[in-house]
C-alpha cells in the first residue's frame, strides 16, 4: 500500500505519517512547512501550501501524484490539512479570511480526491479519509466558517458513496479533541469571538483531550480495516463505543 497525508509535518498530520510508516507503507507528505519524517527512506515530503490553488493545480498537473500511485493496488488518501480562521460572528470575518479557510478546508481536499481517483483506475484497493470535526455536526457561535466547510466534508463523502465507484472507499472522519496546535489556538480565541473557548479550556485543563499519537493509530487503524467506508460519515470516538 501507498499513502498521501496532507498536512503532514506536525499534530495530528505528523503522528498519522509515523503510523503509516510504522506499518511498512510508503507515504507522501504535503506540507507548508518540512516534515521530520523528510529522512525515512518510504516518506516523499511535497512542500506546498493548500490555500494557493494555483500551485495546486500546477503540482497536480506535474504528474507527481500519478507517478506515486502507478501500478500500485492498495491506496490511502488522508485529507487532514485544515484552518480554522475566521474565528468570529458574521459580519467580522472578512472575505480574504472566508476564501482560504474554503480553499483549504474544501478546495484542497475535494481536488485531490478527484486526482486520486482519476491517477488510480487499476486499484483494487481505494480509500479516502477527510478529517472532519464535531464542528461539523453540531453548530458552535464564532466558528460558521470552520462548521461549513467541515459539513461540506461530510456531504462530499456522502456523495461520493452513493456513486458506488469500484474499489472506493471513502469516510469524513472526526478524529474527537486532540491535543494539537489547532486546539492551543481555540484556547487562544477572543471569547467575544468564540464564547464557548472556556469549554475547550477545561478539556486541556482536565486531561480530556487525547494525544496525536493515540488518536492516529486508532485513525490510521480504522482506515486500514474491513470496516472502513461503511459508514461514509462517522465519529472516531463512537467508533471506539462499538
Amino acid at each position: 500500500m501507498k499513502a498521501m497525508v496532507t498536512g503532514s509535518s506536525r499534530g495530528l498530520g505528523a503522528a498519522m505519517v509515523a503510523q503509516l510508516l510504522a506499518r511498512g507503507i510508503e507515504v507522501l507528505g504535503l506540507a507548508r512547512q518540512p516534515s521530520e519524517a523528510t529522512s525515512h527512506p518510504r516518506y516523499t515530503h511535497v512542500t506546498l501550501d493548500l490555500a494557493d490553488t494555483d500551485a495546486l493545480e500546477r503540482w497536480l498537473a506535474g504528474g507527481a501524484l500519478a507517478r506515486f500511485v502507478a501500478d500500485e493496488h492498495a491506496v490511502l488518501l488522508i485529507n487532514n490539512a485544515g484552518t480554522l480562521q475566521p474565528v468570529g460572528p458574521l459580519g467580522g470575518q472578512g472575505a480574504a479570511a472566508i476564501a482560504r479557510a474554503v480553499r483549504v478546508n474544501v478546495t484542497a481536499p475535494l481536488a485531490l480526491a478527484d486526482a486520486w481517483v482519476a491517477a488510480t483506475p487499476g486499484a483494487r484497493d481505494r480509500r479516502i479519509v477527510h478529517v472532519s470535526s464535531g464542528a461539523a455536526r453540531g453548530a458552535y457561535a464564532g466558528w460558521d466558517v470552520y462548521g461549513a466547510t467541515k459539513a461540506a466534508l461530510d456531504h462530499h463523502a456522502r456523495g461520493v458513496a452513493l456513486e458506488a465507484i469500484p474499489g472506493l472507499r471513502i469516510c469524513s472522519l472526526a478524529p474527537g479533541v486532540v491535543d494539537t496546535d489547532m486546539q492551543a489556538e481555540v484556547r487562544g480565541s477572543d471569547a467575544a469571538l468564540f464564547p464557548a473557548r472556556a469549554r475547550f479550556e477545561a478539556l486541556k485543563r482536565d486531561g480530556v483531550l487525547v494525544s496525536p499519537q493515540a488518536c492516529a493509530a486508532q485513525l490510521v487503524d480504522y482506515a486500514l480495516s474491513a470496516a472502513f467506508g461503511s459508514l461514509p460519515v462517522a465519529d472516531l470516538r463512537e467508533l471506539a463505543r462499538d
